[in-house]
């Protein structure tokens, strides 16, 4: 029996501005690649800030004003107001925080910023999320299928702490045409037993392991091609999230403290 195995092909693109098209950036990259253009099954990962950068989510901190409630936010967690303040009109709610960071709900999941960054963004500026993560993705997928004829899989990335774990990870934020997670259930592991609970967050996976050859800093390389996964492509979007109250983490948070989560008002 072979043992699996896939490839990572990193993508090196000129510095993103607002108003560029990812899929042309993305397209002239697997040009000059080591993938040699792109085949049915490939997945493409793109990072949230270089699409949020050329859809125009960028923010100039000089043009914001301060709410109250920002100004108390960033006193009792040690922030510019200004930044608070975009961190506030992008959360669906906030939870609390440490010094430096906002723990905010936002589209069903949970996280710092509300995804805002300062990174990779102009002096003075900080990057928001895309609007639409999902539609986004299922745009450069049309958009590579139309140029190309290639049938592939697109994930949006960001990157996020994980509880209790020192550093950063991968993980997807947006997704078109592969599932997002594989149901494992009834399957048996290696002594016969039947799996019962097991889901492999496979768009999660795919995310870290793309992020290898992406990087974080200054090496404009915003989108990897992953080849021999062997996922499914075909009608799928969308990351595939559960409720807090159903969460390992925030379960119990939310038993110990039911009014845990609260909106914007600091209210259950």
């Amino acid at each position: 029996m072979t043992a699996p195995s896939f490839s990572v092909y990193g993508l090196a693109t000129p510095l993103v501005h607002a108003g560029d098209d990812m899929a042309t950036h993305i397209l002239a990259a697997v040009k000059r690649s080591e993938c040699r253009g792109l085949q049915a099954g490939d997945i493409v990962v793109v990072a949230e800030s270089a699409l949020a950068t050329a859809e125009g989510r960028t923010t100039r901190l000089a043009d914001i004003e301060p709410s109250a409630e920002a100004l108390r936010f960033a006193e009792e967690y040690h922030m510019d107001p200004r930044h608070v303040e975009v961190v506030l009109r992008e959360s669906d709610r906030v939870v609390g925080g440490i010094p430096g960071f906002l723990l905010c709900m936002k589209g069903g999941t949970l996280l710092p910023n509300a995804g805002i960054d300062a990174s990779n963004a102009p002096s003075g500026s900080v990057v928001l999320l895309p609007v639409d993560p999902d539609a986004s993705a299922a745009r450069i997928r049309a958009a590579i299928a139309e140029r190309t004829g290639a049938d592939v899989g697109v994930i949006v990335i960001d990157s996020r702490t994980h509880a209790m774990r020192l550093g950063c990870s991968g993980v997807a934020i947006g997704c078109s045409g592969i599932p997002s997670v594989i149901d494992e259930r009834g399957k048996q592991d290696l002594f016969g037993r039947e799996l019962e609970v097991t889901k492999r967050a496979v768009a999660d996976c795919i995310a870290s392991a793309a992020e290898l050859v992406m990087g974080e800093a200054n090496e404009c390389v915003p989108a990897a091609v992953v080849r021999g996964i062997g996922l499914p492509t075909g009608d799928y979007a969308g990351v595939a999230t559960i409720d807090a109250s159903e969460c390992l983490f925030m379960g119990v948070a939310l038993h110990t403290d039911p009014a845990l989560l609260v909106d914007g008002k600091r209210k259950p």
